[in-house]
């Protein structure tokens, strides 16, 4: 009889030990569908692409949170670099994710160019003297916002596309730096200076400015944004499936009615 008790409990003891076995492997959560909180450090000239893109991405993934942190390339990479906590980062050129690159701090796999984009001269919309980026020479234009060259990537390509058309040198007094290319975006809608450049996707989200004309692409380098997530992420897995997600189909409409092209699955 005694021995029988003791066949029934340790008979009782292995049933619950394979119970509580299937019970954690049943609440495992899977990597991709686990909860996590993600902060993506992007180009300023992404905000509305993403803000739009974000509550598609809820209904795919709700148990992600994202949390978007919007600056110029150069601030956002000076941020990483100095430990700023970062998921996924978003630059609007390669000389950001270069920089990152270089030190170590990327998933190198994960890095991928995202989207590409134009760069156009934008007026005031009851503006009628400026017709061209030469025009921006003329005496009566007196004040023409661009992105600080030195941190942001739109200042880059604008200096690039005035130096280009040799008038950089003498439009120089006349330029106001912006901290992010929507800053230069700004300065044109209040009327604080006479034009700007900006990229087309920035002009797209406003109706207080208008587009003169596009630079043309051999007058400045390739507007390309490449996306990676940070080796310091806490969620790799849910960090990667959100590249791959805005690397798909179910956003690339709201990319290319903001003004951006999308490069490639």
């Amino acid at each position: 009889m005694h021995t029988k008790r003791i066949l029934a409990f340790v008979g009782w003891m292995l049933t619950a030990l394979v119970l509580l076995i299937a019970c954690n492997q049943t609440s495992t959560p899977n990597p991709t569908a686990s909860a996590a909180s993600l902060t993506i450090s992007a180009a300023a000239s992404l905000k509305d692409a993403l803000q739009e893109i974000k509550p598609l991405y809820a209904k795919q993934q709700p148990q992600v949170k994202l949390t978007y942190n919007f600056g110029s390339s150069g601030a956002l990479q000076q941020q990483i670099e100095q430990g700023a906590s970062v998921d996924v980062f978003i630059s609007a050129a390669n000389k950001q994710m270069d920089a990152l690159t270089q030190k170590g701090l990327l998933v190198d796999s994960t890095r991928k160019d995202l989207l590409k984009n134009e760069l156009v001269l934008i007026v005031p919309q009851q503006a009628q003297n400026i017709k061209d980026f030469l025009d921006l020479a003329n005496p009566s234009v007196k004040k023409i916002a661009l992105g600080e060259p030195k941190s942001v990537p739109a200042g880059q390509y604008a200096l690039q596309v005035l130096t280009a058309l040799k008038i950089a040198d003498q439009i120089k007094p006349k330029v106001v730096y912006a901290k992010d290319v929507r800053q230069a975006l700004n300065y044109v809608e209040s009327g604080n200076t006479d034009a700007g450049i900006v990229y087309l996707s920035d002009a797209k989200t406003s109706q207080k400015v208008k587009v003169v004309v596009t630079a043309p692409e051999t007058s400045h380098s390739p507007i390309v944004y490449p996306i990676a997530v940070l080796k310091s992420s806490k969620y790799v897995d849910a960090a990667e499936n959100f590249v791959q997600f805005l690397s798909g189909n179910a956003v690339k409409d709201v990319f290319e009615k903001q003004g951006f092209k999308v490069i490639g699955q």
